[in-house]
């Protein structure tokens, strides 16, 4: 039977594309009117046509000049419909050069093939299968849609919808901004159709999205004698649609953001935080909860008083634990095909809450202990690191991140629920955006007072971290060697002999010679703490001394700024504390010499610095002090030293 039901559709199907054949223009209009209404919410059909190579004759049709007006608007109203059916019909359309006919059509003077073509391309356009890119090959063609915009509210409607689902990034945004989007927009804020208002709120909430030249621009325009965030503002309220107060809310997060709107302005304290809190409500539906918190994570992520004033406002803490247990929203409860969605959606509700809690703890200790306080947290993390979403797994992990910065949460919860297995396992093999966050976390439970810290060595960090300083991303350089920094601070030998080996000679001189900054700090860090107490620093310096004396040259004799000299000369003063260690300075008269130099300097910190490294070289009651006083004596360092204790720093001269 089913194949019987196939070949009369198929057969009809061939009925219709013959017809658009016919010499009679008049059957031919007949015949794709009928088509129209055949397809319409019919997608086998569709499919059927498609197949039967409809497209190209309709395509044909629609650009022959010598068709009809009306015959050319029917033929873009049946490809808009075709395009309204499933993916691989509009990658079909794609295939047969569609937008370029489109767009060729858009020259038309007849409003209503015009409004026709911009309703088939607006379809087209916001199917995830179209390049947004086709919308920028021609340079004219933004242009001519931002004339089309004064013609009707339909084109309206259209071209708005499709500036906002073919803006994505800051390339795009610079050219419609460039092409006077926010001039030539502003003004359907007040349009008398809703939809306009909508679409067009919707355009200025993706293109001032992470862009400060069109957020400062933003707060300066105004409408009717009224400025743009008073419009949003208005737009916020309770009475009106929710996509209408959370698109405006992200128009208002983005310019408070890009400090277009101060984070203390009324409309951000009192209108945009609380209204992104209510949807984050159960009452709302999946995709308002999920953007509602992604938009506020965003609002509060680097504000520490919008974090205090959200972390208060409505319970969100409690209610974002909903986040894990109701997918559905209360309304949707009764409606099958949304609690399947919603279900197979749960994710994103989790990936959402994930980041608003880091964002909410990204500060305060007591917003910290509230929300690891909240009902099995810290099993949400964790089971969050495991997700098969690599977006949760990130989002878990900067929530971990967020809350690793709290003392007492290192000693207690992370210990508690052995955060590091989960975290060290994430380490393995992951994407770099989530390594870099993992990293930064694994920093935290590294730190001295983290029980965490022991175990964590035992399962093969180091081999991890000093693979990490090999990285060719910046972020994950920086985080391996802070980690060893932070591994190698008050730690027993045996650690400090395994970072060394692990490291290996070769790859410490890379980290001294890196180009960034950071690098070279942390890696000065590490060598410092590896360089403490007696016994490992003459340990180290009998095994590495001629290396590490030669970095030390290398770094001061190079172009680098104050601190990082400073903090070579500290390891210098740590050498010279070792018992036998001290010898690889004294038998080094060019380190002598640049001590002697240092002293001299015009920094205060310089000084200060290398005279640590006289006075460790200089104890009366070491073995050998009086030879390196008198070599010192020698070299003329007393006299530095009495015209240093007529300093004007108090500092100086006590030393």
């Amino acid at each position: 039977l089913s194949c019987l039901v196939d070949f009369e559709v198929t057969a009809s199907s061939r009925h219709y594309v013959d017809r658009l054949f016919d010499l009679d223009p008049q059957k031919v209009l007949q015949g794709v009117i009928d088509m129209k209404n055949a397809v319409i919410g019919n997608n086998k059909q569709k499919a059927n046509l498609i197949v039967l190579g409809a497209v190209p004759r309709l395509l044909y049709l629609l650009q022959q000049e010598t068709s009809s007006t009306e015959l050319r608007t029917e033929c873009a109203v049946v490809l808009g419909s075709l395009a309204m059916g499933t993916e691989n019909n509009v990658k079909s359309l794609l295939d047969c050069h569609i937008i370029p006919a489109l767009l060729q059509g858009l020259l038309s003077p007849d409003l209503k093939f015009i409004e026709a073509c911009l309703r088939c391309l607006r379809t087209i356009f916001i199917s995830p299968v179209t390049p947004e890119d086709l919308l920028y090959t021609d340079a004219t063609v933004i242009s001519h849609l931002m004339a089309l915009l004064s013609r009707s509210r339909y084109t309206q409607e259209y071209i708005c919808q499709i500036f906002s689902h073919c803006c994505k990034g800051p390339d795009h945004q610079t050219i419609l901004f460039n092409h006077g989007a926010v001039q030539n927009i502003a003004h359907l804020l007040v349009s008398t159709s809703y939809k306009v208002r909508m679409q067009a709120l919707k355009c200025f909430s993706v293109l001032a999205f992470e862009n400060p030249q069109v957020s400062m621009t933003l707060v300066n325009v105004s409408v009717d004698g009224e400025l743009l965030p008073q419009i949003f503002v208005k737009m916020l309220q309770r009475d009106k649609p929710i996509e209408m107060q959370l698109t405006s809310a992200k128009c208002l997060t983005s310019m408070c953001r890009a400090g277009a709107i101060r984070t203390d302005d009324s409309c951000i304290v009192l209108k945009t935080l609380p209204c992104l809190v209510r949807m984050c409500s159960k009452e709302r539906l999946l995709e308002e909860r999920v953007e509602g918190a992604e938009t506020l994570a965003y609002l509060i992520e680097t504000d520490v008083e919008l974090q205090r004033i959200a972390s208060i406002t409505d319970h969100l803490i409690v209610m974002l634990a909903d986040y894990f247990k109701y997918p559905s929203s209360v309304s949707a409860i009764t409606d099958i095909k949304r609690l399947d969605h919603d279900l197979k959606h749960a994710h994103e509700l989790r990936q959402a809450a994930f980041k608003l809690y880091a964002s909410l703890g990204a500060n305060d200790e007591d917003i910290r202990k509230k929300i690891i306080e909240t009902e099995n947290m810290m099993d949400r993390i964790v089971n969050g690191l495991s997700e098969s979403s690599i977006k949760v797994r990130l989002a878990a992990v900067r929530c971990l991140h967020s809350l690793s910065r709290s003392v007492q949460q290192l000693r207690t919860s992370f210990q508690d629920h052995a955060v590091w297995k989960p975290l060290m396992k994430v380490l393995q093999n992951a994407p770099n955006e989530i390594l870099v966050v993992a990293s930064s976390t694994l920093c935290n439970l590294l730190l001295e007072f983290s029980p965490s810290k022991e175990p964590i060595l035992e399962s093969g960090a180091i081999e991890l971290l000093c693979s990490l300083t090999q990285s060719e991303n910046l972020a994950l350089r920086v985080n391996g060697i802070w980690a060893l920094m932070n591994m190698a601070f008050q730690a027993e030998q045996k650690i400090k002999s395994d970072i060394l080996r692990g490291l290996s000679t070769e790859q410490l001189f890379q980290l001294l010679s890196d180009s960034d900054v950071n690098v070279l700090m942390k890696t000065l860090g590490l060598l410092r703490n590896l360089l403490s107490t007696r016994p490992h620093i003459d340990h180290i310096m009998s095994t590495h001394g001629k290396q590490i004396m030669q970095a030390v040259t290398l770094i001061l004799e190079g172009e680098h700024n104050i601190e990082v000299k400073e903090q070579t000369l500290c390891i210098l003063a740590n050498i010279a504390d070792g018992t036998t260690a001290k010898e690889l300075i004294m038998t080094n008269d060019d380190i002598l010499q640049k001590i002697k130099y240092y002293m001299s300097h015009s920094n205060a910190k310089l000084q200060l610095a290398a005279m640590f490294c006289i006075s460790n070289l200089i104890w009366n009651e070491e073995e050998g002090s009086q030879e390196r006083q008198d070599k010192l004596r020698d070299m003329g360092i007393v006299d530095i030293l009495h015209k240093l204790s007529q300093s004007s720093d108090p500092n100086l001269c006590d030393k």
